[in-house]
């Protein structure tokens, strides 16, 4: 229904989030187990953590297609101290600083 007022659209939405939670949280649970959920959801926590990058995309695809640690080059998997990172430089705030992907124990150790 098109609301020609945005605080009309608002309180409509507002009012359908509500009455529908359950709904709308069973969808996004079954949403992050698809593969474009399971990017989005990656490509958000990085943004939220300051990871920045020209092309998420291409991120995302570097990320997934990396199987060895690019510091010590042991067999990344998706637990324990062998888990994938992307390492980023935390003072560089304005432009890229993604450095590498990286197990948990040398993104860790590079600090």
């Amino acid at each position: 229904m098109p609301y020609k007022d945005p605080e009309k659209k608002k309180e409509y939405d507002r009012e359908y989030r509500l009455k529908n939670i359950e709904k709308i949280k069973e969808y996004e649970r079954e949403y992050r187990k698809t593969p474009s959920g399971k990017k989005s959801n990656a490509i958000r926590k990085w943004r939220h953590r300051g990871i920045i990058f020209y092309d998420y995309d291409l991120l995302y695809d570097i990320y997934t297609h990396t199987t060895h640690c690019d510091e010590c080059e042991c067999l990344l998997n998706q637990c324990d101290r062998s888990r994938k990172c992307v390492d980023h430089d935390h003072s560089i705030t304005d432009d890229e600083n993604v450095r590498n992907i990286l197990c948990l124990s040398c993104n860790v150790e590079r600090g």
